[in-house]
């Protein structure tokens, strides 16, 4: 380096140095030794990689060679005087590559040192190569033009810098923001919340991460935009903070797509609450307003609310050639009492989103109009009520989405806007097919139920007595309530079965279990008390025989390898069957783990009978006894199940006190007692099943009473016809005189032969003429078809000719062996 020429203006012209205490480490760098002269004295091979020329080239060469301006010179003969004073240099030179390029080299210049005589200065440079240094160019460009917005506020929170993108998102110019407060410009962007935090981080010094938030801004006034925000403390040497640095990312994608699964999980919440289709529809509708929409209505094909078919409404011409049937199942508005429909819950409609037609129902996916014109011909024509309901109340955007379910065709929901001035976008459409397609499938779920419940209701229905006859031994009256729909039909029941020598069989039992299952079972039991009490058995006996019944239906379900294991209903019921007699007053009673029970007496005293309660039917194993009690004329007895004496608060006793004090209510028609009874009791839906049976007892007098002791002896027939007659015609029957005297004849003929002891004949008066012989014998005669060579053998065959029915029912002491016959 020389020191010649024009010192004066090279010491003007001396950069500082970047950092004179800096060490120099020339381990890695392109070295050379200059003199003072300001030729090469050395070369070294770094040197020649960063520059292209060999050692031969350069050595005893003026290093002025190297310097890509001329300029340059100049700097170099200052830099050589500064370092003549004991202090090295370093700084920023451009140099001269051997193929002509320039090269930017960080400069290091030893301070001067004696080599041969002569000051010599060490040079050493290292070459500019991209390994991730960013220049101040391009750390420019990247603040301003980042896609992340960026701005600096003091610690008055006024804006001091800010970024391009901050300016797009805000829609504010920079000019007008700097010096200003967020609260100042974007009042609507939760500015008062975002200043609260970056406060807290000027107070705290500690930054806040990922703070979300939502708001509209100059640059979209008419969308919500979500953004997430960090902000972070800036602080000087002495650590103190000087304002906040924050960032700002645009996720509205991502907070829509939150939100979407937000909403969608809360209509999971929301909509289905019970197995009711229209109640379903209308929790549709509201649910959406006002989250979503201003608007909103849920049409249902009237095949859906009937619970019929799938799909049936569609024409044999295809989809294209009718009008959907559809009934309007829910609406709700922001506007009180929706004036914007122009139909009503339960209204017949066929609306479709012009100009689709039912194959959008069938194929199509959800129809988004995001503005929409009444004005426009599809419209005007084909939905001009609808447009005019448009004008008056400004609905500009609207979404209809078809709704289907497990491939079966639901109906419609429409989703409209118009006090919300944003429009329906793509991102709302596949917000509401969400919603409404979880919403269908509640629909679905709540139309299968219905269907099935209500063939389990019809099968319960046809299965109890649709009338009830007590004959002229008791008035009866009844109510059943099936269970409430969420719960299912259970397998109550009850019957009045009409028995021999006027006497009536009161019967009601609980099948455990819900569904059809338990209505099938119920009729199934109900059938063979029906045959067990026409064999006139005592109750005891008919509830062992039905114990036996319930076991093998028990065990036919769990051998039955095709049978559905959630339907396994056969496994226990409950069951309690009283014989009444209006000719003793004696009532007999036998209960199979059944409630009690009420008796209440003509005075109007309440009680429960206090009967062995017995084992529930089938766990077999444990006998069943029976209870025979005494019972005044108009004495009111009551069966009933446990679902109308569990309440909601599960108390049995309080259920059975309430039940007494609203049967002690006198003075009261029977059928109306009932009602009461059952609607006092079962005032709130319930889970199980309610049945009540009540009987008002009366008493077959004596004057409809006649009965003989009848000798052991052939003679005595004749003298047994002779006083049945003379009785008929006391009663005005003589009619029935020479049909009742053959029945006589042979019943009792067939008792002094066959069971010789004590022989008695009774005759009963009442809606029919009753002939009953009594003796000792526990042999049940047969009825014989006798041959055309038998001399006897018809007897009992002539009586069941002539009879209405005829049979037999044992005693303790033998057996009755009874006819009757249609009173005139």
């Amino acid at each position: 380096m020389s020191s010649t020429p024009e010192p004066s203006r090279a010491r003007s012209d001396i950069p500082p140095p970047a950092d004179p205490g800096a060490p120099l480490d020339a381990a890695n760098d392109a070295s050379a030794v200059v003199n003072d002269a300001g030729r090469i004295v050395v070369w070294t091979r770094g040197a020649e990689e960063a520059l292209g020329y060999s050692a031969t080239e350069t050595i005893g060469r003026s290093a002025a060679m190297l310097l890509s301006d001329p300029g340059d010179r100049f700097r170099a003969t200052g830099v050589a005087e500064h370092c003549r004073t004991g202090t090295g240099w370093s700084g920023q030179i451009g140099a001269r590559h051997r193929d002509g390029r320039r090269i930017e080299l960080p400069l290091r210049v030893s301070a001067s040192f004696q080599l041969g005589g002569q000051d010599c200065y060490l040079v050493s440079a290292r070459e500019q190569r991209s390994q991730g240094a960013i220049g101040q160019p391009v750390m420019d460009w990247f603040l301003t033009r980042s896609p992340v917005g960026m701005a600096v506020v003091d610690t008055e929170l006024r804006y001091v810098w800010i970024n391009d993108t901050l300016e797009r998102f805000g829609g504010v110019p920079r000019e007008q923001r700097l010096g200003k407060r967020l609260s100042e410009l974007l009042p609507g962007l939760q500015a008062e919340s975002l200043e609260e935090v970056m406060g807290k981080v000027l107070r705290t010094g500690v930054a806040v991460a990922d703070y979300e938030y939502v708001g509209w801004s100059w640059a979209d006034p008419h969308r919500q935009h979500a953004y997430s925000t960090s902000f972070f403390p800036m602080v000087d040497a002495q650590e103190a903070v000087t304002g906040v640095c924050y960032m700002v990312l645009d996720v509205t994608d991502r907070w829509n797509a939150r939100q979407l699964l937000s909403m969608v999980n809360e209509a999971g919440a929301c909509v289905g609450s019970t197995l009711d289709i229209m109640t379903t529809a209308q929790e549709l509708a509201d649910f959406a307003v006002p989250r979503f929409a201003d608007f909103v209505v849920v049409d249902l094909l009237e095949q859906v609310l009937s619970t019929q078919g799938h799909g049936t409404w569609l024409s044999d011409a295809g989809p294209a050639a009718a009008r959907p049937l559809m009934r309007r199942a829910g609406m709700s508005s922001v506007r009180e009492g929706c004036p914007e429909a122009v139909a009503q819950v339960g209204d017949r409609v066929d609306f479709l989103p012009p100009p689709h037609d039912v194959g959008l129902l069938v194929h199509g996916e959800p129809v988004l109009i995001p503005v929409i014109d009444p004005d426009h011909p599809e419209w005007t024509v084909q939905e001009p009520w609808r447009a005019a309901r448009i004008r008056e109340f400004g609905m500009h955007s609207l979404i209809s989405v078809p709704m289907r379910a497990r491939d079966t065709v639901l109906g419609l929901a429409t989703f409209t806007r118009s006090l919300n001035p944003t429009s329906f976008d793509a991102d709302d459409a596949l917000m509401a097919r969400e919603v409404v397609a979880r919403a269908a499938v509640c629909v679905d779920n709540a139309r299968r139920y219905t269907r099935e419940h209500n063939a389990t209701v019809t099968l319960q229905h046809n299965l109890l007595p649709h009338t009830l006859e007590g004959g002229t031994a008791v008035d009866v009256a009844s109510m059943y309530l099936p269970a409430d729909a969420k719960d299912g039909v259970g397998g109550d029941w009850f019957d009045v079965i009409p028995l021999s020598g006027a006497r009536v069989g009161l019967v009601i039992g609980d099948v455990v279990g819900h569904g059809i299952s338990a209505a099938a079972t119920m009729g199934r039991l109900r059938t063979a008390v029906q045959t067990l009490a026409d064999m006139d058995l005592p109750p005891d006996e008919l509830l062992a025989h039905l114990d036996d019944l319930v076991i093998r239906l028990g065990d036919e379900e769990r051998d039955d390898e095709t049978a559905d294991q959630g339907n396994m209903g056969v496994i226990g019921a409950t069951c309690l069957y009283a014989v009444y007699d209006p000719v003793t007053q004696r009532c007999e009673l036998a209960r199979a783990g059944h409630p009690p029970p009420v008796v209440v007496t003509p005075e109007g005293a309440v009680s429960f009978l206090e009967l062995p309660s017995g084992p529930p039917l089938g766990l077999g194993g444990l006998p069943f006894e029976a209870t025979e009690i005494e019972l005044a004329e108009n004495t009111l007895i009551g069966l009933y199940t446990d679902g109308l004496i569990e309440g909601d608060d599960q108390d049995v006793d309080r259920g059975m006190a309430r039940l007494g004090s609203a049967l002690a209510e006198q003075d009261v028609p029977l059928e109306t007692l009932c009602a009461n009874a059952v609607g006092e009791l079962s005032d709130t839906p319930h889970a199980d099943d309610v049945a009540l049976l009540l009987a008002r007892t009366h008493v077959l007098t004596t004057d409809n009473v006649a009965s003989w002791d009848v000798a052991c002896d052939p003679a005595a027939v004749s003298g047994a016809r002779t006083l049945a007659a003379r009785q008929l015609e006391e009663w005005g029957l003589e009619e029935l005189t020479m049909t009742t005297e053959l029945i006589v004849s042979e019943l009792v003929t067939n008792a002094i032969r066959y069971a010789p002891g004590h022989v008695r004949l009774r005759l009963l008066r009442e809606a029919r003429l009753i002939c009953e012989v009594t003796d000792t014998s526990s042999t049940s005669p047969r009825l014989r078809h006798a041959r055309t060579t038998d001399e006897g053998g018809r007897g009992l065959f002539l009586v069941a000719q002539l009879a209405h029915r005829w049979g037999t029912r044992y005693t303790r002491e033998g057996k009755i062996i009874w006819a009757e016959q249609d009173n005139p």
